[in-house]
């Protein structure tokens, strides 16, 4: 494949078995081939993304000893700031030319998640930036959902398969901030190669260049979205999963071209993570003498804090 295909989640929703049937059979050839869709028709409306950028933007505009007292030591960065060049890819010593915000999951407080999930962090000086945070979070945890409901009958499973799992799942939403380029980035990009841990990724603000995805020949091709799309990808927690057969795609933020080196770029990912206590083990009917079972057993969060330590956001 060399672009990413474009699917409609109407078409999912719908009452109609064909246009629900032409769903699964495109986002399903699409993650079996390059990984990465991009779907209109998800739960995020215009009024509520204008105000998610603005208060971001606000946020990340503000002194950086402001910012840095919403960085919390000890939590692996999973709530609140996380400063500039902190995070690196796997395998790689130079740190991402990037800033970010975690927003984590509004967990009931009866729960048996409650205590294993840090609280979310409140930025006293902007006042929506929380509210507005939690409602694109609820709206991208719904939009996923169905996603993941369309892929579990893909797979052959009960198409409510993963909705226990997702439930109170451990997702994380990452508003990021590239500042522009001051000086030669010696070695150093927006964001290095690599595959997400996750289910499955939501990404806003692909509109413009820079993302990049890496097909099965090895070459780099451009993901850009419409302005009501969203980029979904597959995440290694997924691929695992499926034995493989939903693939988890390399892909990276590039630096932009030198006379574009003054400019901020926003982008919001979204990744879908299932309950720590989900077995990934390899599902049964991803096996056969043609795909023996690739991967070892192995939960949810065991997985995530292998990565985390790989990444060097925990030691």
């Amino acid at each position: 494949m060399n672009q990413i295909p474009s699917v409609n989640l109407a078409d999912f929703l719908s009452e109609d078995k064909n246009r629900k049937q032409k769903f699964i059979n495109e986002i399903g050839h699409a993650y079996e081939n390059i990984g990465f869709v991009a779907l209109k028709g998800h739960f995020l409306d215009d009024n509520l993304v204008d105000n998610l950028y603005k208060e971001i933007k606000n946020f990340f505009d503000l002194p950086t000893e402001i910012k840095e007292k919403y960085e919390i030591p000890g939590i692996g960065g999973q709530r609140g700031y996380v400063s500039f060049g902190k995070e690196s890819a796997k395998g790689k010593k130079e740190g991402d030319l990037k800033e970010f915000w975690h927003f984590g999951q509004y967990v009931d407080e009866d729960s048996k998640y409650a205590n294993e999930y840090p609280d979310n962090v409140n930025v006293e000086e902007l006042p929506k930036f929380n509210e507005v945070g939690k409602e694109t979070y609820k709206m991208l945890e719904k939009t996923a959902k169905y996603v993941l409901r369309s892929l579990a009958l893909h797979l052959g499973l009960d198409e409510v398969y993963f909705d226990d799992y997702i439930k109170n799942g451990n997702s994380i939403l990452r508003p990021i901030h590239y500042p522009p380029i001051k000086t030669e980035p010696k070695g150093a990009e927006r964001a290095a190669a690599h595959g997400d841990i996750n289910l499955i990724t939501l990404l806003m603000g692909a509109q413009g260049k820079g993302l990049q995805v890496q097909n099965h020949n090895g070459d780099w091709i451009d993901a850009m979205a419409e302005p009501d799309e969203l980029m979904i990808n597959v995440g290694d927690m997924l691929s695992r999963h499926s034995n493989n057969k939903l693939k988890s795609t390399i892909h990276r933020v590039t630096n932009p071209p030198k006379e574009m080196w003054s400019t901020s770029r926003y982008s919001i990912p979204f990744f879908m993570h299932p309950v720590s206590d989900m077995k990934l083990n390899v599902l049964e009917n991803c096996i056969d003498e043609n795909n023996p079972k690739k991967f070892d057993d192995i939960t949810a969060g065991e997985f995530l804090d292998e990565r985390l330590r790989e990444l060097g956001l925990k030691k």
